[in-house]
């Protein structure tokens, strides 16, 4: 297999080795994985919405 990159595990910064092999990429481990689903769930990742000029509908 080619040297598969690198990147940081979203969750713990860790270094992780993006490929087939690692299960739980791009997170480091199981517990990585789910502490972000549940910070999801949560909805601690939120956009900030665009308020639409005033008499403007969709």
């Amino acid at each position: 297999m080619k040297d598969a990159p690198v990147v940081n595990c979203p969750s713990c910064s860790k270094p992780v080795v993006w490929s087939n092999l690692n299960r739980w990429r791009p997170f480091c481990s199981e517990r990585c994985k789910s502490l972000d689903l549940g910070a999801w769930a949560a909805e601690h990742y939120r956009m900030p919405a665009e308020q639409a000029p005033q008499g403007e509908s969709e």
